[in-house]
């Protein structure tokens, strides 16, 4: 945007991801008109696909990969054409001479794979009491989602004390060594624990054990499913329902500064300015203190390390079981629970750990959509990494992020019957510090900070609406509607959702 434009609006958001474009909607459906502002050429965030490799035909889902979060109920109240696939396989961990294959259903290929691994049943017995248990704390969290904060006992009422102090009270690692007894079972429960979360699991922060609960929670049954198209057909769909109910979304559009008011705020950057009554931000709370003038909290550090590989066809493994079946769902490499730990004790002294620790999954087997016709009818698959306890502080620099990538093949090649070098077409990885130049998160922490307990403390009043729906700011007339909100956190509008419910519960240019 290059000439001066000043407008005025009932809402402004401030960055273009999946949350707020759900705000948006809401809002504009709600009768506000709405102003988006997104600094890139596109909207989406992190929820886009991009095609990496110059002159190959395969879109990839970039940085976000997989749906679970997102409530059912969003989808059906916004309207959006989307297709989201389960996959047969949940897991499957290769370690020396087999692997540990976990069905989605869990069927006799999973008790055989268990008893193969452990030497009995008694670990299957324990898996499935545990997630059982866990599935109770999701029934009664997941319909809250979209409802004002309910209060910590509401919740704790409906369960068993046994799981919510597993869950809620104590780390989330004492849980496990108490329940199970095998070491690769207790990484592979574990892991959910880490999706972006750099902690051990014993850590007394509980940091790991909230990130443990929103990886279990969405839509109640906690799997995560593929979305048909990429994640660039998700936020397609939303742009395309914003656009259409009257949202004014303008790209090319950075923010640099924010006044607030008492009767509303002004948005500036090169070229525009916006007033409206209500502020929404998308971006990272760290990015919307510097933007207000504010002190600036802690700098968040993400942990991930993702890898984006194309190759001619799946490698076959040492174990001897089918690729189509290992690579469909999630494919543990290096997570065990002892070498999880060792990772994290490493990175935690600022040194690369000496394994990779991390996962892959294959979109391609669920949805070869995303593959041009003619790489479509070949056996070319897309193979997603997502490498954990690689802080922003280990790998600076682009020899620190070869060196890990190395440590990735490596790792993957020890389970394989063939190398995967030669299989490989296109390969492109992303830091922590890489992500936060593409995508302003800072830090390249992808949930713009460590999540945060989905409920009210018992001390804890919610003494308006921003408060209520865990929105607020310390400005009135801001608000959070990204991964930083109270219930923010991967790729579920229920952020978006939230902020925008908030804005229409307090009266109209009324501040509390």
């Amino acid at each position: 945007m290059s000439d001066d434009h000043s407008t005025s609006t009932d809402v402004v958001i401030v960055g273009g991801g999946h949350n707020a474009l759900v705000a948006s909607i809401y809002l504009a459906r709600a009768g506000r008109d709405v102003t988006v502002l997104e600094r890139l050429p596109h909207v989406g965030g992190a929820a886009v696909s991009a095609r990496p490799f110059e002159g190959v035909d395969a879109r990839l889902s970039r940085y976000s990969y997989l749906v679970s979060l997102m409530p059912q109920q969003l989808i059906d109240d916004l309207g959006l054409r989307l297709e989201l696939r389960s996959r047969d396989t949940a897991s499957y961990s290769p370690y020396e001479g087999g692997g540990l294959l976990v069905e989605t259903v869990p069927g006799p290929a999973t008790e055989e794979s268990f008893r193969a691994v452990t030497g009995s049943d008694e670990e299957l017995d324990a898996w499935r009491r545990f997630y059982a248990e866990v599935e109770t704390v999701a029934d009664a969290i997941a319909p809250t989602l979209l409802s004002p904060l309910p209060h910590i006992g509401e919740l704790r009422d409906q369960v068993e004390m046994a799981i919510w102090t597993d869950l809620v009270d104590e780390p989330i690692g004492t849980a496990i060594e108490r329940r199970f007894s095998h070491d690769l079972v207790r990484g592979v429960v574990g892991t959910d624990a880490l999706i972006g979360t750099f902690a051990s699991l014993h850590d007394r922060s509980l940091v790991q054990n909230r990130c443990f609960l929103y990886h279990l929670i969405g839509n109640g049954t906690g799997e995560w499913r593929v979305p048909v198209g990429g994640m660039g057909a998700v936020t397609g769909e939303l742009e395309r329902v914003a656009r259409e109910t009257g949202v004014d979304i303008r790209t090319d559009a950075e923010v640099t500064s924010i006044e607030t008011r008492d009767d509303g705020v002004t948005a500036r950057g090169e070229g525009f300015t916006v007033t409206a009554d209500w502020l929404l931000s998308g971006v990272a709370p760290y990015v919307l203190a510097r933007l207000l003038g504010d002190p600036a909290p802690p700098k968040p550090s993400g942990s991930q390390f993702k890898i984006n590989l194309l190759v001619s066809r799946l490698p076959r493994l040492t174990s001897g079981i089918d690729p189509a079946v290992a690579f469909a769902g999630t494919f543990h490499v290096g997570e065990s629970m002892s070498e999880l730990e060792a990772a994290y004790t490493r990175a935690a002294s600022g040194l690369l750990p000496e394994r990779a620790a991390g996962e892959l999954y294959c979109h391609t087997l669920t949805d070869r959509s995303i593959l041009g016709p003619e790489l479509a009818a070949t056996e070319a698959q897309t193979l997603t990494y997502f490498g954990l306890h690689t802080p922003y502080e280990v790998l600076p620099d682009d020899a620190a992020a070869e060196l890990a990538y190395a440590q990735v093949i490596a790792a993957l090649d020890e389970h394989l019957a063939e190398p995967i070098e030669p299989l490989i077409i296109g390969v492109e990885h992303k830091t922590p510090a890489q992500i936060e130049s593409a995508l302003g998160m800072p830090g390249g922490h992808i949930f713009h900070g460590d999540l945060q307990w989905p409920w009210l403390e018992e001390d804890e009043k919610a003494r308006h609406p921003g408060e209520k729906w865990g929105v607020a700011t310390r400005h009135p007339r801001v608000l959070l509607c990204g991964s930083g909100a109270r219930r923010g956190g991967a790729v579920s509008g229920i952020g978006g959702h939230n902020a925008a419910h908030a804005v229409l519960d307090y009266k109209l240019r009324q501040v509390p």
